[in-house]
């Protein structure tokens, strides 16, 4: 289906306790036939996979400069056909734009437009069901904190992720 070398994925490596906590949500929300990867934030979608040890090179150096990256968690948001968390983070958005800026020429018209930081626990459902979920999600809903301790790198493989690399970032 792909060639030898599929697209590349980046991620933020959330905390373990957020990790699991969003999991549950999409293990419990997210039509199993279609729930090919776990819970995650992207931050790039589609890098070119002939450029793995470049992209993971400059991973790994802007992991080096970094501590964990706190991240606000905003609330449900609706994606019409499923639900996500929005997230907000001065942090994020600059560590994001540095990537962005680094792989600029290999960007795609979804890694060009505006960065909206989400975690999706719920897509390609019905719009109704995904309003129900909304609407219970909302009323639950206080906000909290989680924090992002590096970087994932994938590669894309047709519905289901392969994990190439985690990039820890380096100061406490």
């Amino acid at each position: 289906m792909f060639d030898e070398h599929p697209p590349l994925i980046v991620t933020a490596a959330m905390d373990d306790g957020a990790f699991a906590w969003f999991e549950d949500l999409r293990q419990s929300h997210f039509p199993r036939h279609r729930n090919k990867v776990p819970a995650h934030l992207t931050l790039l979608h589609a890098l070119p996979g002939v450029h793995e040890r470049a992209v993971a090179q400059t991973l790994k150096a802007a992991c080096k400069r970094r501590r964990p990256l706190q991240l606000d968690v905003r609330g449900p948001w609706s994606l019409d056909h499923g639900v996500a968390y929005r997230l907000a983070s001065p942090d994020l958005e600059r560590m994001r734009a540095e990537l962005a800026e680094a792989f600029s020429p290999w960007l795609t018209r979804q890694d060009q437009a505006p960065f909206r930081p989400h975690i999706t626990i719920q897509n390609k459902t019905d719009p109704g069901d995904a309003r129900l979920l909304l609407e219970h999600l909302q009323m639950e809903f206080e906000p909290f904190h989680i924090f992002a301790e590096g970087l994932l790198l994938w590669r894309y493989l047709g519905g289901p992720w392969a994990l190439v690399e985690r990039f820890e970032f380096d100061e406490p």
